[in-house]
């Protein structure tokens, strides 16, 4: 990587489908803005399902607003929206295995072999 004038930093923008990745690499002003940085990767263009006021975005997983900067190295993700709720789906896992007999009736869990019937 090369050094960058004073003032700009490099930074990273990225967005994952299960079938591809883009890992778009920049070098901006240190005031630059997350959504700026977002617009000016040309991410938008090449994939327009992305929408802004719908996606969030983190850097380094963790949440951040999009008039937020960042720092010299950060990489900006992009998060798609999840298609189901992970909390439904282990409820309804729980519940077909508590139908099926493969789960202890009361707790939900493994039956315990050595409990008393």
């Amino acid at each position: 990587m090369t050094e960058a004038a004073p003032g700009m930093i490099h930074v990273e923008v990225v967005y994952a489908l299960p079938h591809k990745q883009w890992v778009i690499a920049l070098v901006v002003d240190q005031t630059t803005t997350v959504e700026e940085i977002i617009r000016q990767s040309g991410i938008l263009a090449a994939c327009p399902e992305i929408d802004l006021g719908k996606n969030k975005v983190g850097v380094f997983s963790r949440n951040v607003k999009l008039d937020a900067t960042v720092r010299d190295q950060d990489r900006i993700e992009i998060y798609r929206p999840l298609i189901a709720d992970p909390k439904e789906i282990r409820r309804k896992r729980a519940e077909q295995a508590k139908a099926s007999g493969h789960a202890d009736p009361v707790t939900g869990g493994k039956p315990n072999q050595l409990r008393k019937r």
